[in-house]
């Protein structure tokens, strides 16, 4: 990349363990002081597990791998931090601003590195009534165009599940379920949707990524790991919220942009914080998975 990006030295020294971490969970996701909860317990799980964590934001208009405890904090209190994507990320270095990193912002910085391994909550996909919105989200497009194995809880609840997963399909990303063959939903385990891979241990994701890129399909590998089961709220449970949400959102004339964080926020507070407990235990789990498959990576030389 010709645009300056500053690479932490223990990324630089580890790039083959290194477990990519979006911002935009820390600046525009999560309220503070659990933002710094789940950033901070993410980098301790993945340094146990042998990972080397690498936070990545836009500080002051520079592209960062690999925050500083010391940046996350600032980025955590900072008024005004943009969230950035792929539409968006060159405004935001262009200007000088801080940006916080979405999954296809985050995807796109990590490559440019050569990390070939990132850790998310729940990806985008297509939303509810996109036959007329047309909102579908750019993880989609990113997951097409950058070769990483990306851990997630499956596909946030607030989407149509299985449009997203047909779509995944249909763009050729294979969807690995992590000791399960249902696809997760988020704060529940099993969607419903049945997945033709499985693997069992990170060393097989690890094969099956180095395998797929070597056959020279250079889309994302999508490992579904499922929320621990006693953490999981049933999905009758979410969708009677989610409905609840919805509702709210019509009758303020909420959508576009401000509708997924509006809908997350009100998931919360219907259904007295657990929401927000699932999801960074979740976070914390994703995350040790992906170091462990990282450092399987490491070992295969991919």
């Amino acid at each position: 990349m010709s645009t300056s990006v500053i690479i932490s030295e223990q990324v630089a020294e580890s790039k083959s363990r290194a477990v990519a971490l979006e911002s935009a969970v820390i600046a525009t996701g999560l309220p503070f002081p659990k933002n710094l909860e789940a950033a901070f317990g993410c980098e301790e799980v993945i340094a146990a597990a042998g990972g080397v964590p690498a936070t990545i934001a836009v500080l002051e208009g520079i592209p960062t791998i690999g925050c500083s405890k010391e940046q996350i904090k600032n980025l955590a209190q900072t008024p005004g931090v943009k969230k950035t994507n792929l539409s968006n990320l060159a405004a935001v270095v262009a200007e000088r601003c801080y940006g916080a990193t979405t999954v296809s912002a985050t995807m796109h910085l990590a490559t440019s590195v050569g990390i070939k391994v990132f850790s998310t909550g729940g990806i985008g996909g297509v939303h509810k009534d996109a036959e007329v919105t047309f909102d579908i989200s750019a993880d989609l497009t990113a997951l097409t165009r950058y070769p990483m194995v990306v851990v997630c809880a499956g596909a946030k609840s607030i989407l149509d599940l299985p449009r997203t997963v047909e779509l995944l399909e249909t763009l050729g990303i294979p969807i690995v379920g992590y000791c399960s063959d249902r696809f997760p939903a988020f704060y529940s385990r099993d969607s419903g949707i049945k997945l033709d891979i499985v693997a069992e241990t990170p060393r097989e994701v690890a094969n099956i990524a180095k395998t797929h890129w070597e056959l020279g399909l250079n889309t994302a590998i999508l490992v579904a790991l499922p929320i621990p089961q006693d953490h999981e709220i049933p999905q009758k449970e979410v969708n009677k919220l989610l409905s609840q949400a919805l509702d709210d959102a019509n009758q303020q004339g909420i959508r576009g942009k401000a509708l997924t964080p509006f809908l997350l926020s009100r998931l919360k507070e219907l259904s007295s914080g657990k929401t927000l407990e699932a999801n960074l235990l979740l976070l914390k789990n994703n995350a040790r998975l992906a170091a462990e498959i990282a450092v399987c990576l490491s070992e295969v030389h991919c």
